[in-house]
């Protein structure tokens, strides 16, 4: 069968919130199947650790931020994005803090954090989730949509009238059955300009930003030594992005997503229409490898 995947021992990583500015320590346990994605603030000893999905995200502001009984965990789309790319199914998520670190601003680092800890298969089937009737959310010129697929494929435009900008792809499309998560999506950095990081600091936010976990863009150029890591970086990491909101579903999905200057928001509520009517979708198992569609045939081998 296709099985549920875990990480073989404890790693810690310490970093800076992005926003809060603060020292943040994440710790990654591994976790029982069927346990999925769970997070647990260890600064608040009273609060109940919860698991990911999609009613839990009430805050997409700035970020992905799941919200219960007023105990806050933001910023996990990143995390999630590096989880999806590596098929973890069962992780217990320890952090500090109100907010994820935000590293360099892609899901790299956890991506090597998850590596050095070592993942493992469990003794229980993977369950996906089938996408059987196309869903889409359109808010004014902006939208995203699932469509049925046999496989997962992301395919997202950005629309940005700047220098920087145009002379880059503004669109990007990517289908797993053929393209490597590590290698082509999970280095793209989160960007910003330079006006709005000086808006949002005057607003207590965004005080742990900087050119180390950011592309800065001013009026004309990227600011950053070094540039680019891809041409398209820019719609990349919104590709990155958005594989991290969808995860936060809890499963992998099976299907085609699109979308049109999507953003965190916009991608919750996809989710939430997805699971609002149960004709919508089906949760499905592999007991043989080669019945899974070709796009999960990558995830990277176990005991990295």
């Amino acid at each position: 069968m296709f099985q549920q995947r875990t990480l073989k021992s404890t790693v810690r990583a310490v970093g800076v919130g992005l926003h809060s500015g603060d020292r943040v320590t994440l710790t990654l346990k591994p976790a029982p199947v069927d346990h999925g994605i769970v997070f647990r603030r260890t600064d608040l000893p009273g609060s109940a650790p919860f698991r990911v999905g999609p009613a839990l995200v009430n805050d997409t502001r700035l970020s992905s931020t799941l919200v219960q009984d007023e105990v806050r965990v933001g910023t996990i789309e990143h995390l999630m994005s590096a989880f999806a790319g590596l098929g973890l199914d069962n992780v217990e998520v320890e952090v500090d803090a109100q907010e994820m670190p935000i590293m360099d601003g892609s899901s790299a680092p956890f991506i090597y954090l998850i590596q050095s800890a070592g993942i493992v298969d469990q003794s229980a089937p993977k369950r996906f989730v089938r996408v059987l009737r196309s869903v889409e959310v359109i808010e004014g010129d902006k939208w995203v949509r699932l469509d049925p697929h046999d496989g997962y494929k992301v395919r997202l435009t950005i629309d940005f009238q700047h220098p920087a900008f145009k002379k880059s792809a503004q669109t990007v499309e990517i289908d797993f059955a053929d393209t490597n998560y590590i290698s082509e999506i999970s280095r793209a950095r989160t960007f910003g300009f330079i006006h709005e990081f000086e808006y949002m600091r005057m607003n207590g936010l965004a005080r742990g930003g900087s050119m180390d976990n950011a592309i800065v863009i001013d009026e004309y150029r990227v600011l950053n030594d070094g540039g680019l890591r891809f041409e398209d970086e820019f719609v990349r990491h919104k590709v990155l992005d958005a594989i991290g909101d969808l995860y936060i579903l809890g499963h992998p999905l099976i299907a085609a997503f699109s979308g049109y200057k999507s953003g965190h928001a916009l991608n919750n509520k996809l989710l939430r229409t997805l699971l609002a009517d149960e004709a919508n979708y089906e949760f499905v198992t592999f007991g043989e490898r080669a019945t899974v569609p070709s796009s999960f045939h990558e995830l990277p081998p176990l005991g990295i």
